[in-house]
This record gives C-alpha cells, structure tokens and sequence, in this order.
C-alpha cells in the first residue's frame, strides 16, 4: 500500500503548503506510515501519526492517532513548542477526515487480503510516488526504496520499528523483522516519470526501510532497473548507493555508466565473529572489503559506513578500510530496536551503552585520520560540492 496519498488526505494539506507561517510542507513519505516532512527555516520537522498504543507517549492525539515529531538540522534547539503545536494542529486537521482515511486504508487492506497478498512474507506491489525528499535544509537529497522491508533482517536496524507501524495501520500480520519484503516491481517506471520534474538534487539509493541488494534483488532486479534509469538521466544527477551485500558487484557494468556516483558498503566491525553474531545474513566481512576494492579499481568513488560500531580491532579496522575505499562515514548506535538479545551476551553487552559508542567512533575517527582517509561530516559525500551541476 502506497499511504502518502492518504497521508495527504488526513491533514488536507498538498506539498508545497503552509500549515503555519513559516512552516511549509516539503515532503511525505510512502513506505513508513503515515508522515510529513515540514520545512521550518533551515531545519526539518519530521511528523508521524501511529494508532495509539497506551504504552506510547504522543505530542498531541485525536481519536485513534497519535502524533510525534523529530528534528533534522542541529537537534530540536528551540523547536520542541513549535513540534509539539504543530503535532496538535495536524491532529485538529485529521479530526475531521480520519475515520474515512482510516476507513479507506482498512479498505485497501481487505482488497489485498482478498487478492492473496494480504499475508505473503514476499508481495508485489505497484506504487504511484517514489522520490522522497529528506536531508536538512542546506543538505537536501532524494531518495526511494525499491523494497520495503528487509530479509537480511539486522536487529538493531531502526527501520523495524517504523515498519511495524505501517503494517499495523495496514492490518498486516506482525511477523518477525528480517522475514518480509514488499517488492515494488514498477520502481523504475514511476522513478523515470519522476525525474523529468524532479529538483536537481543528489539522489541516494540508502533508503532506511531496506537493504537494496538484499536476497531477492538477485530474482527481481529492481534495483538494477532503477540504476538503468538513472544512468540515462540527462542531466546526471549525483547518485549514492549503500548496501550490506556484496551482490551489488553484479551490477558492476551499470555502475560504471554513472558518471556522479558514490558506492558504499556497511561495515561496523572487522571482526566477522561478531558480524555473523549482529548480522547473520548479511555478506561476511572481508567479501564486504573486496567489493569495495573491486569498485574503486574500476574508478568508482566508494565509502564505508561504520554504523553501529561493534567490537573488533581498532587499528587493523583502519587499516582495512584504508586499503579498500576512498571514504568513511561513522556513526553511533540510535537505540537497540529488537536487538537485546544481541547486545545481552556477555562478549558484547558494554558495546551498547552510548558512552562505549562514543568513544570507540573517537578512536576509529582518529585511526582513519592518520592514514589520511577522509571522513564524512555528514550524510552527503564531502567532495560533493565541488562537482557543481555536472553534464
């Protein structure tokens, strides 16, 4: 189910509008429930509106939503009133409109189930929108999810949450993170009618609710059907891809014709012990590392994202990813989402505490630094830019 339509719908609102002075819709998302991006000044103001759980605490609640927010940019410095405001003035707006939007998306859900693909772990789906925009006012990208949902499964991943939100507003059977996957099998069709309008921006194939190159890439190819669009894409646009897996290889030839593209690869530890603790189905580590020297020898700018940080050796850490890519982005663990399991073994339970997080990305960050490997300050690649608009 695509729900920014009917995200729209709730709050009466169209992109681009005002819902206060000052406060301007930029965005809805599709794959994660029902949310809106709100531009307020230089920062973003992201929304969301859940069924109510009593276990959960909201901003602001109507009948049967409740409404929180976050921000983008420098934290929530002076805008936590305004988040809390707009959570009641989006609730004031749904007010009217949500037992029908709720009484259409149960609708929708009925149709699916009816059709058999209402409880598959693997469905099919079409979708109407695909770009999403995200990023922070002076750091803004487009990005879109070919799945939703993903088989490798991490349980630290922060996309489980977001997603177990959605499939309960769509009557979607709570099934076990790592163990369902929505394949939007017209990605590049709607993705090539969007770029014809779409702003000018880099555009990141990394999206938080899947993994691109996971398992059933490999029979549907969707990603690979989207990187065909964006490579004839006129004028090029910087493209960013971040996987887990060393499938991406296979799509090595597509790559190549992107004239602006990042490639990356996660990788929070050297230590592939404790990579098939955290992440059992995700590609081991060294097979990570190669693909990321196979992509720079074939003159592919490529990154490593170290997020969370797990245990393992510093230096020899840095020494790998000195000899394998161009570029690093560190990160700290964001909450343990479903993995206390994970993190309660004995080995591994100080790895999950903030301090040991900081700390560890000081290390790393000074390990990579002194061999002379640029680390990203940001989400966007830091050579970015000095590449102004490209062909």
């Amino acid at each position: 189910m695509d729900l920014r339509s009917h995200a729209l719908r709730l709050v009466g609102l169209t992109v681009g509008e005002e819902l206060a002075p000052g406060v301007r819709l930029a965005s809805v998302a599709s794959a994660d429930g029902l949310r809106w991006a709100f531009a307020v000044g230089e920062r973003t103001l992201h929304i969301e509106a859940v069924l109510l759980d009593d276990d959960r605490r909201h901003a602001a609640r109507s009948l049967r939503l409740g409404f929180s927010y976050r921000v983008d940019g420098d934290g929530a410095l002076g805008l936590g009133e305004l988040g809390r405001t707009l959570c009641q003035r989006l609730a004031e707006r749904s007010a009217p409109r949500e037992v029908d939007v709720l009484a259409a998306i149960a609708a929708e859900a009925a149709r699916a189930r009816d059709s058999g693909d209402g409880g598959q772990r693997i469905r099919e789906l079409t979708v109407d929108a695909l770009l999403e925009r995200a990023g922070t006012h002076d750091q803004p990208y487009l990005t879109f999810s070919p799945y939703v949902g993903c088989l490798i499964g991490c349980r630290f991943c922060y996309a489980q949450g977001r997603l177990a939100d959605a499939r309960r507003l769509e009557q979607l059977p709570q099934v076990p993170w790592g163990s369902y996957v929505d394949v939007r099998i017209n990605a590049a069709e709607v993705l090539r009618r969007e770029l014809a309008t779409a702003p000018r921006l880099p555009i990141k194939l990394c999206p938080i609710v899947s993994d691109p190159y996971q398992a059933v890439e490999a029979k549907y190819r969707v990603v690979r059907a989207c990187l065909e669009v964006l490579a004839a894409a006129r004028p090029s646009p910087p493209v960013l891809v971040l996987t887990r897996s060393s499938l991406i290889l296979r799509d090595l030839d597509v790559l190549q014709s992107l004239p602006r593209l990042w490639v990356g690869l996660s990788i929070p530890t050297l230590d592939d012990e404790v990579r098939r603790h955290f992440e059992p189905r995700a590609s081991p580590i060294a097979d990570r590392l190669d693909a990321l020297r196979q992509l720079r020898a074939a003159n592919i700018r490529t990154f490593a994202i170290v997020q969370p940080l797990l245990p393992g050796p510093i230096d020899e850490f840095a020494d790998a990813l000195a000899a394998s890519t161009t570029s690093v982005r560190i990160d700290v663990l964001h909450g343990l989402e479903g993995a206390d399991p994970d993190f309660a073994d004995p080995r591994y339970v100080a790895a999950a505490s903030p301090t040991w997080q900081s700390t560890r990305a000081t290390a790393l960050s000074t390990a990579l630094t002194r061999r002379h490997l640029p680390l990203w300050p940001s989400e966007l690649p830091p050579d970015l830019p000095d590449l102004g608009t490209g062909p």
